[in-house]
């Protein structure tokens, strides 16, 4: 009797650990509540908030590949492979290729102070060229463009110089340089004061860019460089500094530089029309007291003075006709037309020819003329 009541004792016990067991094994947590993303339509399309925060995302870019042929936009006078084999010294033109990926981030948050904004862009390409001689195509690494930050009217960073910026690019064609207007590339502090009735303003500190070298013509006329220069020399910032009116019929615009390192200075004057509903018109001069160097980071043309001057004609919401003429003192002519057509939404392949004739004069190493021609095809997103 005692050991049937063990048995049974002990069988209960097991049975109700093993019940208690199971008990255990099916008691599930309760789940954390998701936190999906949320829209935010303050700032425009494709913004989101971050999670835990009220600061708002976008992110985007764009994938390109270029297709440039001829004297300018072509790769030129490279080494043929079995005439350096030969020993024949034969020289070819070929593509010159470009395949692109550029990544954008915006933020947008609102503050006491103002809407507090930044903006990046960091570009990655694979090119082509003649490098030594040889066309080598390769990667060439990553390249931040952008990287500000901006409160209110005030802006810290890397940008590109108010100088071309305020006023906007030399039209809508691919190569709208063919007589430069001025370097891009800056570290800057500015600020754009927006009166809200279509005019605004600007100051912009500025450090520049690349290294720039003085020159002189030597007895037969031929410029010749010297020595080259720092971006900048003191903490004597560049200045520039603008006004800009706009309505719709179009707007009127001033900017004016100083190059601190050489004490030189620059301006360029722009009115831009909207004469049509699909035609859009824009013409711009520029003036530059530097005669003794190559570069200045603000007067890149050949001289004292230059003139460009285009528009745009939309045939329809997803193909237009846009074109550039361009000339300065130092006799340097460009012309660059294109067309630009969306395929579909996001995609837009652009052909375009551009037309090059320079003074024999001319510091730069380019050729005297030439004509060339761009194709390109791009994925925005």
């Amino acid at each position: 009797m005692n050991i049937k009541s063990l048995l049974l004792g002990s069988a209960a016990a097991l049975l109700a650990v093993s019940g208690a067991r199971a008990a255990d094994a099916v008691v599930v947590a309760e789940p954390e509540p998701a936190e999906y993303v949320k829209i935010c339509d303050v700032y425009g399309a494709g913004y989101f908030y971050i999670p835990g925060t009220e600061t708002c995302l976008r992110i985007g870019g764009y994938v390109r590949y270029d297709i440039g042929v001829g004297d300018r936009e072509g790769t030129t006078d490279i080494i043929d492979v079995r005439g350096d084999v030969d020993g024949t010294g034969k020289r070819n033109d070929t593509y010159f290729k470009r395949g692109r990926f550029t990544l954008k981030t915006w933020t947008g948050q609102e503050t006491e102070l103002g809407t507090l904004k930044t903006y990046t862009e960091t570009r990655f390409n694979f090119d082509s060229g003649n490098v030594g001689g040889y066309n080598v195509a390769s990667n060439k690494g990553a390249s931040l463009n952008f990287a500000w930050i901006q409160l209110g009217g005030l802006r810290v960073g890397k940008d590109e110089s108010a100088f071309n910026t305020f006023q906007g690019y030399a039209g809508n064609v691919i190569d709208d340089t063919l007589v430069p207007y001025g370097e891009f590339d800056t570290n800057l502090i500015s600020y754009t004061f927006d009166a809200g009735n279509g005019f605004s303003a600007i100051v912009s500190l500025e450090q520049g860019s690349g290294a720039y070298a003085t020159v002189a013509k030597n007895a037969a006329g031929v410029w010749i460089p010297g020595v080259a220069s720092n971006t900048i020399d003191s903490y004597v910032p560049h200045v520039v500094l603008g006004a800009k009116y706009t309505q719709g019929w179009g707007g009127i615009s001033g900017v004016l530089a100083y190059n601190s390192a050489w004490e030189e200075w620059a301006g360029k004057v722009r009115l831009d029309v909207k004469a049509t509903d699909q035609i859009d018109l824009f013409v711009m001069a520029g003036y530059g007291t530097d005669s003794h160097v190559a570069k200045n980071f603000y007067k890149l043309w050949d001289g004292n003075w230059a003139v460009w001057g285009g528009g745009t004609y939309k045939f329809n919401e997803k193909t237009s006709f846009n074109i550039q003429a361009s000339y300065d003192e130092g006799k340097t002519f460009g012309l660059a037309a294109n067309v630009a057509h969306q395929l579909v939404p996001g995609f837009t392949i652009t052909a375009e020819v551009d037309y090059y004739n320079k003074a024999v004069s001319d510091w730069r190493a380019v050729k005297d003329d030439g004509i060339g021609g761009i194709l390109r095809f791009q994925r925005d997103f």
